[in-house]
């Protein structure tokens, strides 16, 4: 246990609130620090591979298992009842004099944006590929993105003791989806059930597992396999030797090159992005787990190793990028990656240290809210767990609870040097956007009116947790309406807010806010004519409407001569054909693209008012408007779906089927398809969910509103019933 100051302060905290036995971490130097995001497909076993890497470094005594919902890092309850990781969460463990702070990340659809958080932050991607499965669609679509990221990669092929597992069919996959700098430095001994080792192609040894333990008994390799090992090591050797010149010489010359001087050239390799090193093992039965962790430490990239981070002015938007290195003796600045809402501590804030060394109670400026916060006690991560910390150097990750005004993407600095980090994901193309956006929207509604009460309070306080949520209210539909990336998604979403924020609501189909126009003109008088004792009201206005081309939304003109109608009454009529258009036509929804002409009307010297025209001017557009053809239109959005080619055909389909007209196709920057289409939005309510399953999964999207268009008439009474449910 640490005795410094910090440590006693840190100590004097716990006491104070009862703690016991308050675990405490070391600080670690950037040198010594391993940051590194477990990603893959849904079902890879990220998570039993994170327990089993917790269990090999004796940071708990037990392996929990998923199906229990006993595990480290899936420890919230919607990820209990659904049996996968819904959210990023943050394990770290200590190996071999290394801190490896270990970020699980989900492998599902609906998630991407956690795992693309992860990878922003980490320095080592492990991609944890099933022998049974394969290189799947998430496996495919994270490697991309850690492509355009430039995060250094190494593959973890998980579950060799499974029936079906085939690890050179596997390696296979990763070759020709990855590329030839995908390069194996494993071998697995056995197979399927007698799955029970692999050997270090770098050592030239044999790694055998006694059953529930986690370290190996180092050995000869097995004859079984040695011709292939062989085989495969002198691939490896000279795939690596040629990086260096000296190497390449010696090994050229016969002479045996140590597997320390061929790991270090590996290492330069893995940090350029250029050799993704695959090692193998079973997480469940923790065979090459603590392989897996020699391997992070020794060729995983540390802090030190990675590009600066870059900053801009605080004051700018768009000025000049600075670089700022990984250095513990610089300016403190830390960049807040994630927020949990946890309902006993408050707010959590997840953050990396980009640079300088954070004691408790240091104060730093979030440049984005303009406002000093004071980052009392500090911790690492285990699940919930939290392990109490002195410092925080830079390159490590922390967590640190309580800050006000800190959000999620915000930048703390000192307050006499306010900067803003570019974070990693900013950098990247526009198709990360797309995977990251809000893509299927529902209606929600309080259960009661406590839930009611609290609804806006509790989804602003979700969104702090997860930013890829949208809400916003529409006033014209009188829906609420909550937007994710899918309906996994958002179903787990609602399950949270009545957990954590105690609000219960229920889900409506989305509401689509049609238009109304006509198609000829006509005229009608409005007349407007009461009388309750002393002075009374009259108003009569003769009312023109004329269609008006597409998009030209409403113009009033006024034809009155004579004074038939006085000077300063003809404003009110004008209000009066505004908001009738506004109220609704024959159909119930806003009127648009109409010309109203008054031409003609009665006043009396007395009981004329501007109440009175504005009634007469409301009466006689409704009127008008019954007469003059009226038809609904629809709103129509421009689709933009990538899709690989051989896809191409089915997407085609279902637009046609969705009523839509194809603007055109263009091959994308990475030869897939990009095909442009005009759509009913009304059409497009589940598409994140149709094109997801038509596409297993490789296609995404972008729609934006475009314009209003005529609907076809047989749909017209669906939609009356929609709007005649709106307003009751």
């Amino acid at each position: 246990m640490l005795v410094g100051p910090g440590a006693l302060r840190v100590r004097a905290r716990a006491v104070a609130r009862g703690a016991k036995d308050e675990v405490l971490m070391k600080a670690y130097p950037p040198a010594k620090v391993r940051n590194v995001a477990l990603v893959g497909h849904g079902g890879s076993g990220k998570t039993t591979l994170a327990e089993a890497m917790l269990l090999c470094s004796g940071s708990i005594t037990r392996a929990g298992r998923v199906e229990d919902g006993s595990t480290v890092t899936d420890f919230e309850p919607e990820e209990h009842s659904h049996h996968m990781s819904t959210s990023l969460s943050l394990a770290a463990l200590e190996w071999r004099g290394h801190k490896v702070n270990v970020l699980d990340a989900p492998g599902y659809a609906d998630f991407v944006p956690e795992a693309l958080t992860a990878l922003s932050v980490a320095d080592l991607a492990v991609f944890v590929v099933s022998a049974v499965d394969g290189v799947e669609v998430q496996a495919e679509v994270l490697w991309r993105a850690a492509t355009d990221l430039g995060v250094p990669r190494l593959v973890f092929v998980n579950k060799l003791d499974r029936d079906r597992s085939d690890f050179q069919g596997t390696l296979r996959q990763l070759q020709d989806k990855f590329g030839a700098g995908v390069a194996p430095l494993e071998l697995p001994i056995g197979e399927e059930h007698d799955f029970q080792g692999v050997a270090d192609l770098l050592s030239d040894t044999a790694f055998l597992y006694e059953p529930g333990k986690c370290t190996a008994n180092a050995g000869p390799v097995p004859g079984s396999i040695e011709d292939m090992e062989h085989t495969v090591r002198a691939a490896l050797v000279e795939g690596i030797v040629v990086a260096d010149d000296d190497l390449m010489a010696r090994y050229l010359e016969g002479e045996d090159i140590s597997a320390d001087e061929l790991s270090k050239t590996l290492a330069e390799g893995v940090v350029s992005s250029q050799v993704f090193p695959v090692v193998c093992g079973s997480a469940s039965r923790q065979i090459g787990v603590d392989r897996l962790l020699d391997a992070i430490c020794d060729i995983g990239p540390s802090p030190l190793e990675r590009p600066p981070v870059l900053v801009v002015p605080a004051a700018q938007d768009g000025g000049d990028t600075v670089e700022v290195p990984c250095d513990p003796a610089g300016q403190p600045l830390a960049y807040v990656f994630k927020t949990v809402a946890d309902p006993y501590v408050g707010k959590i804030s997840l953050f990396k240290m980009a640079s300088g060394t954070l004691q408790p109670d240091a104060t730093l400026f979030n440049t984005r809210a303009k406002a000093d916060e004071r980052l009392h006690a500090m911790f690492s991560l285990r699940g919930k767990e939290q392990l109490s910390l002195t410092e925080v150097n830079a390159g490590d990750i922390a967590g640190v609870a309580k800050l006000s005004a800190t959000n999620t993407g915000d930048t703390l600095s000192p307050r006499h040097m306010p900067v803003r980090m570019v974070p990693a994901r900013g950098a990247g193309p526009s198709w990360l956007e797309e995977a990251t956006a809000a893509v299927l929207a529902l209606a929600i509604r309080p259960k009661s009116k406590a839930d009611e009460d609290k609804l806006m309070t509790a989804l602003h306080r979700l969104q702090e947790e997860d930013p890829t949520l949208v809400v916003r209210r529409d006033d014209e539909t009188h829906q609420t309406v909550l937007s994710g990336t899918g309906e996994t998604h958002l179903a787990i979403a609602m399950e949270r807010l009545a957990r954590k924020f105690g609000v219960a609501v229920e889900h409506d189909d989305l509401v689509i806010p049609y238009r109304e126009t006509i198609t000829t003109a006509a005229e009608a008088e409005g007349k407007y004519k009461k009388q309750t004792g002393g002075h009374g009201q009259f108003g009569v206005a003769f009312v023109r409407v004329e269609p008006m081309e597409r998009g030209g939304g409403f113009e009033f003109v006024d034809n009155i001569v004579g004074g038939v109608i006085p000077r300063q009454y003809i404003p009110a009529v004008q209000k009066g054909a505004e908001e009738a258009m506004a109220g609704g036509g024959p159909y119930g929804w806003p009127v648009v693209d109409v010309r109203v002409t008054c031409f003609d009307g009665k006043h009396h010297p007395v009981d004329s008012s501007e109440m009175s025209f504005k009634m007469a001017g409301a009466l006689g557009v409704h009127d008008a408007l019954a007469k003059a053809g009226p038809v609904l239109l629809e709103p129509l959005s421009l689709l933009e779906v990538t899709v690989p080619d051989a896809y191409q055909g089915d997407v085609l389909g279902d637009l046609n089927s969705r009523r839509g007209r194809v603007q055109g196709t263009e091959t994308g920057q990475r030869g897939e398809s990009v095909i442009v289409a005009l759509v009913p939005t009304s059409e497009l309510v589940r598409y994140a969910i149709d094109l997801r399953s038509l596409t297993g999964g490789r296609g995404r999207f972008k729609a934006r509103h475009d314009h209003y268009d005529v609907m076809p008439q047989n749909l017209w009474e669906k939609v009356r019933r929609e709007r005649a449910a709106i307003d009751r």
